[in-house]
């Protein structure tokens, strides 16, 4: 669908070229089994050894510290699990805006007898470092908070957080899979505890991602099988994914500044363009949010209406995250940001990638204002 404007990149990102390409000999040629002892096992154990020192050196890790995952979801469900029951303690501190990967997982805990609190968000998005630190007991095991919300692109505190947290000793969990390509992450000066990446997010496939373990952490996996990832993920690794999430870091290393620059360009046109064109829209995103997610309000039309109206213009956008998708419910991040229901189902996203051009985002802009206003009009006149 060439002619169609993808700006829902939160959700998903197209695949590298260069991506698909490292990942082709091991779809087709390079197949053996990373735990078999012949040699055409130990190439594909060679590949990801190599993947795993990719990303440790993106991240000043340890390799050993590197743990692959199927992406965000399990590496969120691993890292809480795999802590409470390492250490275990009966208690965990997240926030209200987490993405669902981790609060359907606190769900969980909560009905196996675990204790959650849940810090709420101030009106812009961002979480309290006191509020947080206040929720701590004595039996906490863990304390859970995202790094770059997927709906608003609002940045939380997490280097404050995170040396906080050390000074005490609490391991601190942060879901980074929309803060990997967007932030500097280097685990020698922020002394996070784990941190969790999905490949789909930064041009990588879908199905792979990574858990990053800090050595001392306590951890036992609740995954149970073989002992690849050296006992702390079972199965057999998906080498192709594998192969491919480190190209896709690797493109990190050498492009993060020029693609938030182009990012930031993008945001900039898009709201500029659609503040000329249609009168009334606000932002729910923070002003100093991250350049890749705009949030917005269109006063007076509900989200689904203009979403469906974008998407047979050829316009990809999103009500907010992807895991939400066909469900009704109003977004559970802007409610806990505060704002009025009226306003939560007349809000959407557009997420925006270097993969798009500035002509897209200016027609995709003019596009919203001239729907907006076809729906007012018609509005009107039925009035």
């Amino acid at each position: 669908m060439p002619d169609r404007i993808y700006l829902d990149n939160a959700a998903t990102t197209p695949l590298r070229t260069e991506v698909a390409a490292a990942m082709a000999p091991y779809l087709r040629d390079l197949y053996g089994n990373p735990s078999s002892v012949h040699q055409t096992g130990q190439v594909a154990r060679q590949a990801v050894e190599q993947a795993r020192q990719t990303v440790a050196d993106y991240l000043h890790a340890s390799p050993a510290e590197v743990v692959f995952t199927a992406g965000g979801t399990e590496a969120d469900f691993l890292a809480l699990t795999g802590v409470l029951l390492g250490s275990r303690k009966r208690h965990v501190v997240t926030t209200r805006i987490e993405h669902h990967a981790v609060l359907h997982t606190c769900e969980m805990l909560e009905e196996l007898g675990y204790g959650v609190a849940y810090v709420p968000a101030q009106a812009d998005g961002v979480v309290d470092v006191a509020s947080v630190l206040d929720a701590v007991r004595p039996d906490t095991g863990l304390v859970s908070v995202m790094w770059i919300n997927n709906e608003t692109g609002a940045v939380q505190p997490i280097p404050e957080l995170a040396a906080a947290l050390a000074r005490i000793g609490v391991p601190l969990h942060v879901d980074a899979v929309q803060a990997l390509g967007i932030l500097p992450i280097d685990v020698q000066e922020t002394p996070v505890s784990l941190l969790s990446f999905s490949g789909h997010k930064i041009y990588g496939c879908k199905g792979s991602g990574a858990l990053y373990i800090r050595k001392g952490t306590p951890y036992r996996s609740i995954l149970r099988g073989g002992a690849q990832e050296r006992n702390r993920r079972a199965g057999t690794e998906n080498v192709a994914g594998i192969v491919g999430f480190a190209k896709a870091v690797e493109l990190l290393g050498q492009e993060r500044e020029a693609r938030n620059r182009h990012v930031s360009e993008l945001r900039r046109r898009f709201w500029d363009e659609l503040q000329r064109g249609l009168a009334g829209v606000e932002l729910n995103s923070p002003a100093n949010g991250v350049p890749h997610v705009l949030n917005l309000y269109v006063p007076g039309i509900h989200a689904e209406t203009l979403l469906m109206r974008l998407d047979l213009a050829g316009v990809a956008a999103s009500g907010g995250s992807a895991c939400t998708a066909g469900s009704t419910e109003p977004s559970h991040v802007l409610i806990a940001m505060g704002l009025a229901e009226e306003r939560v189902r007349s809000s959407l996203r557009f997420s925006f990638s270097s993969q798009n051009s500035v002509d897209e985002v200016v027609a995709a802009a003019r596009m919203v204002a001239e729907i907006v206003q076809n729906i007012r009009n018609r509005m009107r006149t039925l009035r």
